[in-house]
């Protein structure tokens, strides 16, 4: 499918322009600023962005309405452990330690101790910082030595919470939630240290054994999360201090555990009752921000941390999700959690790392509108940078580029060519219409596999093949050398600008 005809399936947008103010925007003071990432929502998952889903999310839906709707955004990253350190450091995860994959719940820090995030960013612009949610960057865990990973000692202070990298205030859990442990931190403290063993479950409640905290319950995570993001706005709002909320929502990653008010909601089972869930929650988020009556001095943007894990079933003779609730998949006539995409989350292609993008900032961005240049969640951080009026320098930041200028619909430079990474490590390189696959195959789940770096490389016009469909490497091998060079420069020179 082509671009075109998904912009047909999506809302009817005019073209990006500023609303007119009594001011300049630089002038208007230091904005709240509210990035919310799910866990694993795809492209196909939110109505306001596949007319045919049969799951309602108007709270999405409104923040495509209400503001800018990128329809090229991407994630560094096609799973979330290194697409959550590209947001929060404006730097490819690549570039360090964690070369291929994640890390679970008892994992080291993967952010380098020294490294400046948004959040120190911020801070040092005068805005209160607070993460809510989901961390999966690694924590330092108290242990005796020599004892097993699983033996911590929960009623010690825990090292490298989010607090050491520049939030002021934190209340996480460790990793997606199916990895252990399962405990709430507040500030660098379990808030409940007595623990029981929970069981490991199938999918779709899938879950790892290890530790629980007794003041964790699993189908009520994210709205104790939700809940808590809620109390910050509240509070914040309250001061004359602008803040910044970083909410990672866990879900709809699994466990795929909707609230029983949202169960049968669908009629897609477990993961469209869940994706329902998600919705409410950013509708309470917004709710909040309403009530706070900050809502016209608060940048929000929306997304996820990469697409979705539930795959296309082309097979009419095959049961999907609908049918048995143990299936992780969709049939087209049910629903296209990645849309035309091809592929599944871990991938390379498209539904790897294509992700939903919405921006809103109430008399800046104007509503309604949408932006067709491609943007990396890496691109945050300079955002932030520039709306704050601070320099980033050669020593930050360096695959970071601003999206300002596009949501306030003015022109702007094109940003370097996104690279994309799989989660076995295999490279993408995005450059306008061209896509070039350094690999043989999808470098994550979808076969064939195959490896980073192998021949034949692939390439992809995604301006008339968005399903990635046509390989023609072969009738442009001028483009083919061409990102290739661009791609090793990149790797090498250790920033994307030149």
């Amino acid at each position: 499918m082509s671009l075109a005809a998904l912009l047909l399936l999506s809302l009817a947008f005019g073209c990006a322009a500023p609303i007119a103010t009594d001011q300049p925007v630089a002038l208007r003071g230091k904005p709240n600023i509210v990035f919310i990432m799910a866990d694993d929502m795809g492209y196909g998952d939110v109505r306001a962005l596949n007319a045919r889903s049969k799951i309602p999310t108007p709270y999405l839906d409104s923040l495509a309405t209400q503001g800018m709707t990128f329809v090229d955004a991407h994630t560094p990253s096609a799973v979330c452990t290194p697409t959550r350190y590209g947001v929060m450091t404006g730097r490819y995860c690549w570039r360090g330690r964690l070369k291929r994959g994640v890390i679970n719940g008892y994992g080291k820090p993967v952010i380098e101790k020294e490294r400046d995030t948004v959040a120190t960013l911020l801070g040092s612009a005068g805005y209160h910082t607070n993460i809510v949610g989901k961390w999966h960057l690694g924590l330092e865990w108290p242990r005796a030595e020599g004892a097993k990973q699983e033996e911590i000692d929960f009623d010690q202070a825990i090292g490298a919470v989010p607090n050491r990298y520049g939030f002021d205030h934190s209340f996480i859990i460790p990793a997606s939630l199916d990895f252990p442990p399962y405990v709430y931190i507040e500030d660098g403290l379990v808030t409940d240290s007595e623990v029981v063993t929970q069981p490991g479950q199938r999918f779709p409640a899938f879950l790892r054994k290890g530790p629980r905290a007794k003041d964790l319950v699993m189908v009520d995570v994210l709205d104790h999360l939700a809940d808590h993001a809620c109390e910050v706005i509240q509070t914040q709002s309250k001061s004359e201090q602008p803040f910044f909320l970083y909410l990672p929502l866990p879900a709809p990653h699994k466990p795929v555990l909707p609230h029983k008010d949202y169960r049968g909601k669908t009629g897609l089972n477990d993961y469209g009752d869940f994706i329902a869930q998600v919705d409410g929650a950013v509708g309470r988020v917004l709710a909040a921000i309403e009530a706070a009556g900050i809502s016209g001095n608060t940048l929000l943007v929306y997304t996820s941390d990469n697409g979705s894990y539930m795959h296309r079933i082309d097979d009419a003779e095959k049961k999907d999700h609908v049918e048995d609730v143990h299936v992780q998949g969709y049939r087209p006539e049910h629903h296209l959690a990645n849309g035309p995409l091809r592929g599944t989350k871990a991938d390379i292609w498209e539904a790897g790392h294509r992700v939903p993008f919405f921006v809103r900032w109430p008399g800046v961005v104007a509503p309604g509108t949408l932006c067709q240049q491609t943007v990396c969640l890496t691109d945050f951080f300079a955002t932030c940078a520039e709306v704050v009026n601070l320099p980033l320098g050669d020593d930050r930041a360096e695959d970071s580029f601003s999206f300002l200028p596009l949501i306030l619909g003015e022109q702007s430079e094109l940003r370097a060519p996104v690279i994309h990474h799989s989660a076995a490590g295999m490279f993408a390189i995005r450059s306008g219409k061209w896509k070039l696959v350094a690999g043989n195959g999808s470098g994550g789940r979808q076969q064939p596999k195959g490896k980073p770096f192998a021949q034949p490389f692939q390439l992809f016009d995604l301006e008339a093949d968005l399903g990635e469909v046509r390989d023609v490497a072969k009738q442009h091998p001028e483009i083919v050398a061409k990102l290739t060079a661009r791609l090793q420069q990149i790797r090498d020179n250790g920033r994307s600008p030149p």
